[in-house]
């Protein structure tokens, strides 16, 4: 069987927490040949730790030597280097978000469809147990059609203290497009996509931008803090449903939330614990079910996904149109809250 020959494009936490492991499970589909950072250190040290043969000093020198590229670095650069390796003739898979603007979201996708090479993002949530188990309750008519969707993706004071999470100018924003990008996405996917018409939002960091605030993950600079640690939102679509959204790294709350449900026709539906509730006999019954949030499995299960798809062998789950969107609402909910009005799409 041929082996995909892999690149990791920035050797960072993520890469060496979740992506490079991952494709050692797979290691009769795919092999780890090369790594690039612009940290040299730190590609000498994914290289010693995961005996990866070659260290490449440019991502462009990568691409003669892999089939696929894993791209792990910070937003700012993802189109850049998605759109160069698609050029090259190299599939792509890309952490989330997919970039930092809709634009060139749109720019990543006419270089996947010019070069027949696949483009997929990193949404790991849907590859859950959780996730697979609300898609199937969706498909089969369990909720009906979808009609009211919450989704809270809330952090009791956990502002990343490490990396560049709080630069806006590599990272494009902080909590929804670190954090709450992954629950929109996982709502968008459970309502099948619909049509976006107007969005509404408020982006806040007033508590970050505050001295001697408690932080449960690391110290970060308050005073040069220029993201949001706290987001609102409202979405309506064309179909008449409508999206309710809150997400935070930095909550004055009791413990960290993690919800998604969804208000139905027919039905209603939590995905953190998984329920179900319908009307039935007379009655309104409540039906329980065991999926986990498995981050670590979800990560693995991403690999395969992106592995076979490229192989020709399976069909990949997180489609680039779909991960636009959740850009594209995102950029909106950042507009809104500049502009201090709704957006129209």
């Amino acid at each position: 069987m041929t082996k995909l020959k892999m690149g990791i494009i920035g050797a960072g936490g993520i890469a060496q927490d979740r992506h490079i492991p991952a494709y050692a499970n797979l290691k009769d589909m795919v092999e780890v040949v090369a790594v690039q950072d612009v940290n040299h250190a730190r590609s000498v040290e994914a290289a010693k730790r995961f005996e990866i043969p070659l260290i490449c000093e440019s991502y462009h020198d990568m691409f003669r030597e892999v089939d696929a590229v894993t791209i792990c670095t910070p937003n700012k650069f993802h189109a850049e280097i998605a759109i160069a390796a698609l050029e090259a003739g190299v599939h792509v898979l890309c952490e989330k978000p997919m970039a930092m603007t809709t634009m060139e979201c749109r720019a990543m996708m006419n270089a996947a469809e010019k070069s027949g090479k696949l483009l997929s993002i990193a949404y790991h949530y849907r590859h859950t147990d959780a996730a697979r188990v609300a898609k199937r309750a969706v498909l089969d008519g369990e909720v009906g059609d979808p009609l009211v969707v919450r989704v809270r993706a809330m952090r009791r004071r956990k502002v990343p203290g490490w990396g560049v999470f709080t630069n806006k100018e590599l990272q494009g924003g902080g909590s929804l497009i670190d954090y709450g990008c992954h629950l929109l996405d996982m709502a968008l996917w459970l309502m099948g996509e619909p049509k976006p018409v107007e969005v509404i939002g408020t982006a806040y960091n007033r508590l970050s931008k505050t001295p001697n605030q408690p932080n449960d993950w690391g110290t970060f600079d308050y005073e040069t803090f220029d993201v949001d640690d706290h987001v609102s939102g409202y979405v309506t679509f064309e179909n008449g449903a409508s999206l309710l959204l809150e997400c935070s790294w930095a909550a004055n709350i009791k413990e960290d939330t993690m919800h998604l449900s969804i208000s139905g026709s027919d039905g209603g539906m939590n995905v953190y614990p998984f329920e179900l509730y319908r009307p039935r006999h007379g009655t309104f019954l409540t039906s329980e079910a065991t999926a986990e949030h498995d981050e670590t499995v979800a990560g693995l299960r991403q690999a395969k996904n992106f592995v076979e798809s490229c192989l020709g062998q399976a069909e990949q789950l997180v489609k680039p149109g779909e991960a636009m969107q959740v850009s594209r609402l995102i950029e909106a909910i950042y507009q809104s809250s500049e502009a201090g009005k709704s957006v129209r799409l």
